[in-house]
């Protein structure tokens, strides 16, 4: 079966040994985006930073994330396939080592966009190894293997965050990198090929006279580093009140614009903005817009709510997603067999936005008195959903795609994925601030020393307005996270128009249009 696929990765070796192998370091990467966020605590203290200090400590690593991953198709031509893969994980592994040796603040950084720079090349360049080396009959049951990558690495991260926060130290969530990276190195030169029409192509890109898009590159750079800032700082910055918050959004509506007009144009571009002409492909990445939105989003919403206004530790907070972990996993093979086989891709995302959206909404209804179970399940229920709107998103985002552009689509459809991520925590964490201070000022408008019968009488009217302030508090706070949800609920449900936009694969499976 490989043989017959010139772009295939597999050589000899069977296409699904090397789908895992190269699923080792991806997974780690992708657990890197949420296994931190419950050890920010930890991590601050013991490098000696503020609590406000230490969220440049995910935002340094997003940034240089966002920069490399709409070009790491781009630059895996230009370096090879596999040699670009293996200087990820290396990049990636070794930088990890060195954020848990850190001793200070700047030294964390510095490694976590070094990090970042080796993990935003590695998902792209796995998923477009994936489309080259299986045959359309098989993607969809091959994307439901990178599926569990891209979506329980996510849900489990918080939890595995916790439990080595809680039982050994904040160094472990950087250290366990290193053994696997190791790993994944050796399996890679073992076994991954690199296929000689790669290097033609490679050849073709150096010798055809063009020049390399280097413009193209810092356009990239400037677009997406200034974007992630904006997001990530937004509300500690105060917003657009924020003189620096304005500047930097300037310069990245200005470097957007110029970089959509000068790829579009360019012949070999480092971002192939052509793409989107695809209806298809444009219909993807909208969806997968919001896969990334709703689950990074609620990812951090769910741990955060519980440990805030439940009192749950790290460890405890990141069991309320392991349930939905455990779905995704056991849903993700099935979701490989149906799609394309038999039901349309369009209308399994379709259905899985409606049930996802419900899902959502049916936790915006609970209360503090909720168990961890009842958290739990609520979590579920949307998680039974995402393998079936992820693996047909990602089979019929390719419709169409020329197979030479399968690395620049691969770079594009994750972008986006971790685009929306980025936008929905920024826009979670701003509205919740918003809504926590509506519901405050509302409620606190019915307090009344009278509310409620004090044991002693003499208490003074002071006393118990103060005391309904502090019930007010968690209250209100509690009404910001569930007003979240069903807003997030109600933009699934009304999204399920760009559903009918994906194009029908081929009886059988997925397909490319050339």
């Amino acid at each position: 079966m490989a043989a017959a696929l010139p772009r295939s990765a597999a050589g000899n070796h069977s296409p699904w040994l090397i789908a895992f192998v190269v699923s080792i370091a991806s997974f780690m990467e992708v657990l890197d985006t949420t296994i931190a966020n419950v050890a920010l605590r930890n991590i601050a203290g013991g490098l000696g930073a503020g609590q406000d200090e230490s969220t440049w400590i995910i935002t340094s690593y997003l940034i240089s994330n966002a920069i490399i991953l709409p070009i790491s198709g781009w630059l895996s031509t230009l370096i090879g396939r596999k040699r670009f893969y293996m200087i990820c994980v290396a990049i990636f592994t070794g930088s990890s080592l060195m954020c848990a040796l850190s001793t200070n603040l700047p030294m964390m950084l510095f490694f976590r966009v070094l990090q970042g720079i080796g993990g935003g090349g590695l998902a792209p360049t796995e998923q477009s190894i994936f489309a080259d080396s299986f045959p359309p009959e098989k993607h969809a049951q091959a994307f439901a293997l990178y599926g569990v990558t891209v979506v329980l690495a996510p849900a489990i991260g918080p939890y595995l965050g916790g439990w080595l926060t809680d039982t050994f130290s904040w160094h472990w969530i950087f250290l366990i990198n290193v053994p696997v990276g190791l790993l994944s190195l050796t399996l890679i030169q073992l076994f991954v090929d690199e296929p000689a029409i790669l290097a033609k192509d490679k050849d073709e890109l150096l010798n055809s006279g063009i020049p390399l898009d280097w413009l193209g590159f810092v356009l990239t750079a400037s677009t997406f580093g200034f974007l992630q800032v904006v997001l990530d700082r937004f509300q500690q910055q105060d917003g657009f009140a924020s003189t620096s918050i304005t500047m930097m959004f300037v310069v990245f509506v200005v470097s957007l614009i110029a970089l959509i007009f000068w790829e579009w144009n360019h012949p070999r571009p480092a971002v192939d903005v052509k793409l989107f002409k695809l209806r298809s492909f444009s219909a993807a990445n909208v969806v997968m817009f919001v896969i990334g939105f709703t689950l990074f989003s609620t990812t951090q919403l769910i741990p955060q709510m519980t440990q805030e206004l439940m009192g749950y530790d790290a460890m405890t907070a990141g069991k309320t997603l392991a349930l939905g972990g455990l779905a995704t996993t056991l849903m993700m093979p099935v979701a490989g067999l149906v799609v394309g086989r038999v039901i349309q891709p369009k209308w399994l995302v379709l259905t899985s936005l409606v049930i996802s959206g419900m899902a959502m909404i049916h936790v915006s209804h609970l209360d503090t008195t909720a168990s961890l179970s009842d958290i739990a399940l609520s979590r579920a229920y949307q998680a039974v959903s995402l393998p079936f709107l992820f693996v047909s998103i990602t089979a019929a985002g390719y419709i169409g795609v020329p197979e030479d552009r399968n690395s620049q689509a691969s770079s594009i459809l994750n972008l986006s994925r971790n685009l929306g991520g980025s936008v929905g925590v920024s826009f979670a964490t701003t509205l919740l601030a918003w809504r926590e201070q509506f519901h405050h000022a509302r409620l606190a408008e019915h307090i009344s020393p009278l509310s409620r019968l004090p044991q002693d009488v003499t208490a003074s009217a002071a006393a118990l307005a103060q005391q309904g302030q502090q019930l007010v508090q968690p209250q209100a706070q509690l009404m910001g996270y569930l007003d979240i949800f069903w807003l997030f609920g109600v933009a699934c449900i009304a999204l399920w128009p760009v559903a009918l936009l994906l194009k029908n694969l081929p009886q059988g499976g997925a397909a490319h249009g050339h």
